[in-house]
């Protein structure tokens, strides 16, 4: 049954990847919900000059410690309201754009996701049938997508576009890899009694 576990976390998990690359590069899922900034180089000076520690920010700040006194909250409110608010995750240092390493770690965080669904459909009693066994993993991707993204579209404003988008990546993504995960594992047969 390990074996049947770890073969299902290891196709499941590259089905899953290979998916997100057909998402992103070959239909316009990766695209949707994201824009460029309008006068790039207006917004990112201020950032560079006077974020120095990588982190995500939001804005308007207020201290989130349960320290603030009542007038600094409507400070806050009154920010808010006037807006911008918003985002931003930072790494002051820059990056090096699509390496092999940010494409292997999908890779096997697709796969551990894989193996997690793997574990799942191993305790699903027998009988169970493999269009159900399909169903459960894209209940499970669906799930992921829930607890995700969905606070972020409601605490962090993500645009409801982008949201939707990853909605249609994690579901399908994981009834594609429930395929492959339903066809290779099943719960173990009970003995047969003598």
């Amino acid at each position: 049954m390990a074996r049947r576990i770890l073969l299902g976390a290891i196709l499941g998990g590259i089905v899953v990847f290979n998916w997100g690359f057909v998402a992103h590069m070959v239909l316009p899922l990766g695209k949707m919900g994201v824009h460029l900034l309008p006068d790039e180089a207006a917004v990112v000076g201020p950032i560079r000059s006077t974020v120095k520690e990588p982190g995500f920010y939001l804005f308007p700040g207020m201290d989130m410690s349960g320290q603030a006194s009542e007038s600094e909250q409507q400070a806050w409110l009154e920010r808010a309201k006037k807006g911008p608010v918003g985002v931003v995750v930072v790494r002051p240092q820059g990056g090096e754009g699509l390496t092999p390493r940010l494409l292997l770690t999908e890779l096997g965080t697709n796969t551990l996701s894989a193996l997690l669904a793997a574990l799942v459909l191993s305790q699903i009693r027998v009988g169970v049938g493999y269009w159900r066994r399909v169903g459960v993993v894209t209940l499970l991707g669906l799930f992921a997508f829930m607890t995700v993204l969905g606070p972020y579209w409601n605490w962090y404003s993500f645009p409801s576009d982008f949201v939707a988008t990853e909605a249609i990546e994690h579901v399908v993504g994981w009834f594609l890899g429930g395929l492959v995960l339903a066809a290779i594992v099943r719960a173990p047969k009970a003995p047969v009694a003598a």
